[in-house]
């Protein structure tokens, strides 16, 4: 059986994000990534925040998913730290991280409460 078509689009839209993580945690840094002051916290924001809200889309909003995804970013820290050369593990990435992942948990959680609340609405007329 097929799995319907939001589910899909979930899932392709999480594995996408995750992809991207793995880019953007793993890669050896590009040589301007300092041009533009705190640019780094930014991108780690909004990548957890897309991580996060993708999560909550793709696996329901249980919070074990917040705490996977905000595990996920301290993980990556440690890894940054103690296993890449090129790259350096950074506590204010992981606020970033987590403040990111908060915000995208919120955001999906509002979201999908108006879905459902113009749902309920369409429903009654």
């Amino acid at each position: 059986m097929a799995a319907p078509a939001a589910d899909r689009r979930a899932t392709v839209a999480f594995v996408a994000v995750v992809l991207l993580s793995l880019v953007v945690l793993f890669a050896p840094r590009a040589p301007s990534e300092h041009a533009i002051p705190n640019l780094d916290k930014a991108v780690h924001a909004t990548l957890f925040l897309f991580l996060a809200a993708t999560t909550s889309w793709r696996f329901a909003a249980h919070r074990s998913g917040l705490i996977a995804v905000i595990a996920y970013g301290a993980l990556s820290e440690i890894i940054q730290g103690a296993a890449l050369p090129h790259r350096d593990g950074d506590v204010r990435d992981f606020l970033a991280d987590a403040a990111g992942a908060l915000l995208g948990w919120l955001l999906a959680g509002r979201l999908l409460a108006r879905r459902l609340g113009h749902r309920d609405q369409v429903g009654e007329r």
